[in-house]
């Protein structure tokens, strides 16, 4: 890809973190080869065909393959969620960052007893005026259809403006039919990474503000939810411990297809599965909205519900 470059000391390649998808980059020791084009001819190429921007949109398989990811991206779940309000101070501080502010300050949600804005409303600075679309968040139940849902969990943007819906990987991802597909088809490619580099900007403020961690608490389930699991966890075993003596008292039926050694396997193997699943669900139905684990695993940024299974229930065979 064409990349505009800023000259920096020290032999560092610096780049934006949503561009090292495409390139499969990671900062665990990856090394990278300049290109640095000389003639006209090929820096109009590389002007025209292999910009950044107008990569953002893959050919291959007609969807993005750029998108927020990370911290961003857990941070735009965290500012569109519907209890999430800003002071003034830290609105300010926003505007700041954003480049294309022309002065005007959009009213607060709430006056009294302080003026407060919601986090859905740093995207109404951010997304195109022309975008008008309906999506749903990863999370969302099939069975709600109303036009506003319970959870929160449908995205309606009308003129630019995001008027419901917590943001997500499903709509800022790589996905087809993703905010940023939409920005870079109907705005244009310069328009699409004016929004991945806004969005980035201004979460990140917030985040920063507003600051994230994950702990040991966050992967404890309650009491109740701890016994149900070990009740679960001590029957698989009991069941293992039934399987041995079948086998070693020569009564286990071997499955078709299989000798006895890899039946007695393979049943040990789904009681363990069985009982990993059947803990880690209880786990997860415990877990309240606001644990840290918990809102990484929805928002896409990081982890997943195997994870959580993992750390709060048991790893399993």
């Amino acid at each position: 890809m064409g990349h505009r470059i800023k000259i920096m000391p020290y032999s560092t390649f610096r780049l934006n973190l949503s561009v090292t998808s495409p390139y499969n980059a990671d900062f665990d020791g990856d090394e990278m080869n300049m290109h640095v084009p000389q003639s006209f001819e090929t820096r109009a190429e590389v002007l025209e065909l292999m910009m950044v921007p107008k990569c953002i949109v893959s050919p291959q398989a007609n969807r993005p393959v750029m998108g927020i990811v990370q911290d961003s991206l857990l941070g735009c779940r965290k500012i569109t969620k519907r209890d999430t309000f800003i002071s003034k101070d830290v609105f300010m501080n926003i505007l700041m960052w954003w480049e294309d502010f022309d002065g005007e300050v959009p009213a607060p949600t709430i006056l009294k007893p302080e003026p407060l804005w919601t986090g859905k409303q740093v995207f109404n600075l951010i997304i195109p005026k022309q975008i008008n679309l309906i999506r749903y968040s990863s999370w969302h139940n099939e069975a709600e259809r109303g036009p506003i849902t319970p959870g929160d969990t449908m995205v309606r943007i009308e003129k630019g403006e995001l008027l419901t819906g917590t943001l997500c990987k499903k709509t800022l991802g790589t996905g087809t039919g993703s905010l940023i597909h939409v920005v870079w088809e109907e705005v244009g490619p310069d328009a699409a990474r004016k929004f991945l580099g806004h969005t980035q900007w201004l979460v990140n403020y917030w985040l920063l503000q507003n600051a994230f961690s994950i702990g040991i608490g966050d992967t404890i389930a309650d009491a109740s939810t701890m016994e149900t699991i070990n009740q679960t966890i001590s029957q698989a075993k009991d069941k293992v411990k039934q399987l041995i003596r079948e086998a070693q008292e020569k009564k286990l039926e071997a499955e078709p297809g299989r000798t006895m050694m890899d039946s007695f396997e393979n049943r040990v193997n789904q009681t363990l599965n069985k009982a990993r699943d059947d803990a880690g669900n209880s786990a997860q139905k415990s877990l309240s909205e606001s644990n840290n684990l918990k809102a990484m695993v929805t928002a896409g940024s990081k982890g997943s519900f195997i994870n959580i299974s993992q750390m709060t229930a048991c790893v399993g065979q």
